[in-house]
C-alpha cells in the first residue's frame, strides 16, 4: 500500500500566533500516525515561486492522510493558523512502482 503525504509550502504572517498551531498539531499528527519528512530547513526554489517554509509530512497510508486533515483534532488546530499564515497544501498518494534504473 501506497503511503500518504502533505506536502504544504507556508508563508509565516503572525510567528507569535503560528506557534499556538504548531502547538496544537502534534495531537492529529499522532493520532494518524504521521511523519515529518521536512519542517523547515535549509531550501533553494530552483524553479517555480517558493513560499518562506516547507513541509512535508508521511503517513502510512493516503486514506490516512487524508482522515487527518478532515479530522476534529486538525480542524482544530487549522483554526489556530488561520489569519496568522498563508498555506499551499496538497495530499498526495506515495508511489510505489518501478524507479528509473
Amino acid at each position: 500500500m501506497a503511503k500518504g503525504y502533505w506536502i504544504g509550502r507556508v508563508d509565516v504572517t503572525n510567528p507569535d500566533g503560528y506557534k499556538n498551531y504548531v502547538a496544537a498539531n502534534g495531537a492529529a499528527f499522532a493520532k494518524y500516525d504521521a511523519r515529518f519528512l521536512v519542517r523547515g530547513g535549509a531550501y533553494e526554489a530552483v524553479e517555480g515561486e517558493a513560499r518562506a517554509r516547507n513541509v512535508v509530512i508521511e503517513f502510512p497510508s493516503y486514506e490516512q492522510a487524508l482522515a487527518c486533515w478532515h479530522s476534529p483534532e486538525y480542524k482544530a488546530a487549522k483554526a489556530e493558523r488561520d489569519g496568522h499564515a498563508v498555506a499551499d497544501i496538497i495530499v498526495i498518494e506515495g508511489y510505489d512502482g518501478p524507479q528509473p534504473a
